[in-house]
């Protein structure tokens, strides 16, 4: 096992509640070193993080031991079969955004 995805493995199962359902694949191409992440669906949480925080943390040491390795090392987090995920909500176009003034408003009434 590669020390990339040793150290993936480590600070996930140290990271998740179900230790045992982490799985690393690593494959190399001409980009780099891609390595999956698949954990319980429940620890899908504690992966990501709030605002994907955790993500990007473990992505950050990743590049740096890759980049100790003369490596590109990327992260790909696996969704669960059958998770649904919340969808956003559409930012409001640019011409709703401005701010109107007093004269568009009344404009906009219909009296």
């Amino acid at each position: 096992m590669e020390l990339d995805q040793q150290f993936l493995e480590t600070v996930v199962k140290a990271i998740v509640n179900n230790p045992d359902d982490v799985k690393v694949d690593r494959k190399v191409d001409e980009m780099g070193v891609l390595l999956s992440l698949s954990v319980n669906p429940q620890d899908m949480g504690s992966i990501i993080g709030r605002e994907g925080s955790t993500a990007k943390a473990v992505r950050t040491l990743l590049r740096i031991i890759g980049a100790k390795n003369n490596a590109r090392v990327n992260l790909k987090i696996e969704e669960p079969e059958g998770s649904e995920r919340a969808q956003r909500e559409e930012a409001p176009a640019e011409e709703e955004k401005k701010d109107k003034d007093i004269d568009d408003v009344v404009g906009d009434l219909k009296l």
